[in-house]
């Protein structure tokens, strides 16, 4: 898969994350959509360390699941590092 497909794949991921976890992790959609693109090469990376499968063709089912997967990771830990900013103390 060439770089233009991980870059589409990601963005769709990333969308799709953002849909199972909805909430405030900040920076919208078009930080949502970067680290989307993030999460699929963890998922990748990921798939291809502990289950020896890796992101191999754009239509395949395990393609797609482990970049939702990784994005899914991704805007976890995102979330956590940016809760609280934003927040004012008073």
């Amino acid at each position: 898969m060439g770089i233009l497909g991980w870059i589409v794949l990601g963005l769709v991921a990333g969308a799709i994350a953002k849909l199972i976890l909805p909430g405030r992790q900040g920076g919208g959609w078009i930080i949502t959509l970067i680290l989307g693109v993030v999460g699929a090469l963890l998922g990748g990376f990921l798939g291809s360390v502990l289950f020896n499968v890796g992101l191999e063709d754009f239509w395949s089912i395990q393609t797609w699941l482990l970049a939702i997967g990784g994005a899914i990771i991704v805007l976890l830990i995102y979330g956590l590092l940016t809760k609280n900013r934003g927040r004012t103390t008073a």
